[in-house]
């Protein structure tokens, strides 16, 4: 009997580049579909929760602001912070120029300006410097690189254009119609808060994951031949994750996730996946710093261990 549900989102601005991998719990097994478009977002939650089960959604963007933002903010926290966005709608536009960033509105730029600098950029913010417009978390580890932080919207690496379209389309008003949402890890542990018709959000990154499985990629992410190489490895962290593909993500994995422009999201979906199945199932922990700012406002990246270096 089926008796727990994982998925993971890798979200996009663009809906042909959103992309969902599900798999269910039995007997301690998982079996994996291939991965799907997310599709319309209204009916997301109703299509995870269509069988009363707990959910864990693990999305590969921020969930979280950064606590030089966030000590200025009157919210007790993340989640009350996000509720109270249903009436902000100018909080998600972008910023052209950084005449109009402000704390109301965070995100910029809108596009490529010459002599833009991050400095500059948390300076209208009011922060002390530019290192301030990251959470701990996305800052470099020994494992990782640096993550780009969460207000900036320019290149291949930001994460800002994820957050807009994922909390104001989807997150922000499935709070403000009651969905039976739970976020990690502000309001508890993810074990704790799965409950039946449930769904708990969690931050996943690939990126993290791929590490977390053992997985090396022998080149970009963004070609398929690199994917396709590493078919047997994946099969393994698969088998090791206590989890088989159906017969159509079998055949995903083997053609490296296709030739197309979204070959990499449906990837990402899938290494996402199994970073968190490691942590539902105790092959990695359920770990989160002992950081008042963090458990209340930053959050944290699902089965990162790695600290990241410096101060918080």
């Amino acid at each position: 009997m089926v008796d727990l549900i994982a998925a993971h989102a890798d979200w996009s601005t663009d809906p042909r580049k959103r992309w969902i991998t599900r798999a269910c719990r039995s007997g301690g097994a998982w079996r994996a579909a291939a991965p799907e478009l997310v599709g319309d977002t209204a009916g997301l939650l109703p299509r995870l929760l269509a069988a009363g089960l707990p959910v864990a959604l693990g999305l590969d963007l921020p969930l979280g602001l950064p606590r030089d933002y966030a000590a200025a903010r009157r919210e007790a926290d993340f989640p009350a912070f996000l509720r109270g966005l249903a009436g902000r709608p100018e909080f998600f536009v972008v910023s052209p120029t950084l005449a109009t960033v402000s704390p109301e509105r965070p995100f910029y730029p809108a596009r490529g300006i010459a002599g833009m600098t991050r400095a500059a950029h948390a300076a209208a913010l009011g922060l002390a410097g530019p290192l301030g417009l990251s959470r701990w978390c996305d800052r470099a580890t020994a494992e990782r690189p640096a993550g780009a932080p969460l207000f900036w919207t320019l290149g291949a690496n930001q994460s800002g254009k994820a957050a807009i379209a994922a909390w104001r389309d989807w997150i922000v008003p499935a709070l403000t119609a009651a969905a039976p949402i739970r976020l990690w890890p502000f309001e508890g542990g993810l074990h704790a808060l799965l409950a039946p018709g449930t769904v708990v959000l969690a931050e996943v990154y690939p990126a993290e994951a791929l590490r977390h499985c053992g997985l090396t990629l022998g080149g970009s992410k963004r070609a398929q031949a690199p994917r396709r190489a590493l078919a047997p490895a994946l099969r393994a962290a698969m088998a090791a994750r206590r989890g088989t593909p159906d017969a159509a993500l079998a055949a995903m994995v083997q053609a490296g996730f296709g030739a197309d422009a979204a070959g990499e999201d449906r990837f990402d979906s899938v290494i996402g996946l199994l970073g968190l199945i490691g942590v539902l199932d105790g092959a990695r922990p359920d770990f989160v710093p002992d950081d008042p700012w963090i458990r209340r406002w930053e959050g944290w990246v699902l089965g990162q261990t790695a600290l990241p270096r410096g101060p918080a």
